[in-house]
């Protein structure tokens, strides 16, 4: 249902239906990860402005961009004598960035290649079965798994039997780097992506940017966006608000226009929330016949971890990967949201947003008729209140 309303009305009937497919509604839990998270860079507004009231709330994800958690973390009273408690976090984070790329080096030249590319950039490929998944990230994002010992999503790669081509950024680059351009001509002409049957490109908002825009070194692959942007030059862009440190990046040069460097891709899955206006904006400058888009209405920019949460991140890539996501078997994947936390927690926010008080108290009773959950109390305490004003009663 495309609505609020209609969306609320799934949650308050015992059972739904879904193209013509009777469902039964599964009991609502609160997940176990209720760990606080925030947005850890003033440039990357990746909780929509909206929902920031309600952000501090949602449970961090191990798909979400950034953690309020650093590197590492000295016990009180720990710190060598002569240095502060942040010169002491400072260095052992160093230390731990090392250590995480000295082994990643040594795994490279094990089972593939680690490769420096220039000052703020790095890719580790390995070596697997003849599906690649080149996958872009955050390096800070990395660096909060470096106890695994490998880039986040490896363990899933690896686990299929595929080969990965892991693409890292030491800070919020888009991937605007000369030497990152390079890197992808130098594989391109090398015929570096031929060894394998299958080349995915994955990624992420600005991992998403990147995905499009080097794809283009291997044509005939498949493209996996997730809230992408198409670009953020202002002369083409002027709307786009956010990420105001990476404007003064050139997105003219090589690989530059993301929607462009698509068009000899053989699919290109387009992720995003049509409610996040400028990721709707972005969305909708991708176009061609290899283009297939998919909303996901209400997960808000953040959609990769909100999947995760409900379980369905695994099978859509799987499907990506073969080629078998249609639009029923992807909107069927997406009723899992109904029995989520933070889904329920975006549409409250947004339901007091638009001065829906009625709708969300309707809905804050049916998932307390369930669950414990002091956020929908208070929710549904404040429409009530509004209720009572008059000056509030029009828009009830």
């Amino acid at each position: 249902m495309d609505t609020i309303a209609g969306l609320i009305s799934e949650h308050l009937r015992p059972t739904g239906t879904c193209s013509g497919s009777p469902m039964k509604h599964a009991p609502l839990r609160l997940p176990s990860d209720q760990t606080k998270e925030i947005n850890c860079s003033d440039s990357a507004q990746t909780i929509p402005l909206a929902l920031e009231h309600v952000a501090t709330t949602l449970p961090r994800s191990s798909g979400d961009a950034c953690s309020d958690v650093p590197f590492c973390e000295f016990p009180s009273g720990d710190a060598p004598v002569g240095k502060s408690n942040s010169e002491t976090l400072m260095s052992e984070a160093e230390q731990k960035q090392k250590d995480w790329k000295a082994n990643l080096a040594e795994i490279g030249e094990k089972e593939g290649f680690f490769e420096q590319i220039g000052d703020l950039h790095s890719a580790l490929f390995v070596k697997r079965g003849e599906t690649l998944i080149v996958t872009f990230e955050n390096l800070d994002h990395v660096f909060e798994h470096a106890d695994t010992r490998m880039p986040w999503g490896h363990h899933f790669v690896e686990t299929n039997g595929w080969s990965m081509l892991g693409m890292m950024a030491q800070g919020w680059t888009w991937y605007r780097d000369e030497a990152v351009f390079d890197f992808f001509d130098r594989l391109r002409d090398e015929r570096f992506f031929d060894q394998f049957e299958q080349v995915i490109f994955y990624g992420a908002s600005m991992g998403g940017y990147a995905a499009a825009a080097f794809s283009s070194a291997c044509p005939d692959a498949t493209v996996i966006c997730i809230s992408p942007q198409a670009t953020l030059d202002r002369d083409i862009a002027s709307w786009e608000t956010r990420y105001k440190k990476a404007w003064h990046r050139n997105f003219s040069s090589r690989y530059g226009f993301a929607p462009k460097m698509i068009a000899a891709a053989h699919r290109v899955y387009v992720f995003y929330d049509p409610t996040q206006h400028l990721d709707a904006m972005h969305a909708a400058l991708f176009s061609g016949e290899n283009v297939q888009k998919f909303q996901c209405r209400y997960f808000g920019h953040r959609i990769a971890s909100l999947w995760q949460q409900i379980g369905i991140l695994k099978p859509v890539i799987l499907d990506c990967v073969g080629g078998t996501l249609t639009r029923p078997k992807f909107y069927k994947y997406l009723r899992a949201r109904r029995d989520n936390n933070r889904y329920h927690k975006e549409l409250i926010a947004r339901l007091e947003a638009a001065r829906r008080y009625s709708l969300v108290i309707k809905l804050g009773k049916a998932i307390l008729a369930r669950r414990r959950g002091p956020f929908f109390r208070q929710a549904i305490k404040r429409a009530e209140t509004a209720l009572a004003s008059p000056k509030k009663r029009a828009r009830a």
